[in-house]
């Protein structure tokens, strides 16, 4: 059985027409922020998207940052040293040291994906903006452009205080009051009988 359509609203011709004009009318009344722009510096909000930083220190060329970039615009050279033994009677090992980080930002839709899965925290969004060039070419920053954009990262937000305690520190924490109170008590039974 078809459901009957609720009756429409006749049309007044023109009706569309009127509201346009109120809105233009209240936008008309309002007053205008201009903001200028070179001279005051807009405030940002703290998780605006501006550039990536690079902290080189974190970094273990572990490739995921490039391998997950969608647009791969991601450059990473390294070479692999061996490092001596760190007791005597020890085996060599070997390590990546990085030799290129270069981000093609002409390139780069600034998905936040290397962020995410680089898990040494290497990676930071800096709420930079400023950095047009007149050719495209420079627009790929290599690690050198890329750390002076790390110290322009904002201090992560305080912990919310009813939050949870991490646990980790929980964990460090129960260690260290069991050690505190293994070393309260006595030694010998006996001492503390005397």
């Amino acid at each position: 059985m078809a459901v009957p359509s609720p009756p429409s609203r006749p049309r007044i011709p023109g009706s569309g027409l009127a509201k346009g004009l109120a809105v233009t009318l209240r936008t008309m009344t309002r007053k205008h922020v201009t903001e200028q722009y070179p001279d005051a510096l807009p405030e940002l909000p703290p998780r605006t998207r501006g550039v990536i930083g690079l902290f080189e220190e974190n970094c273990t060329v572990c490739m995921l940052c490039a391998r997950e970039c969608p647009d791969w615009c991601i450059y990473i050279d390294s070479h692999k040293e061996t490092v001596p033994p760190a007791t005597p009677g020890g085996r060599e090992r070997s390590r990546n040291v990085l030799d290129r980080f270069a981000i093609d930002f002409s390139l780069c839709m600034y998905c936040g994906i290397c962020i995410e899965v680089c898990p040494f925290d290497a990676l930071f969004w800096s709420p930079e903006f400023e950095y047009a060039e007149t050719d495209i070419r420079d627009l790929t920053h290599e690690r050198d452009k890329l750390r002076e954009w790390m110290w322009t990262v904002p201090a992560p937000p305080a912990l919310d205080p009813g939050a949870e305690e991490p646990k980790e520190i929980a964990a460090a924490r129960k260690t260290a009051e069991k050690l505190a109170a293994a070393q309260a008590e006595p030694a010998d039974p006996q001492e503390g009988a005397s």
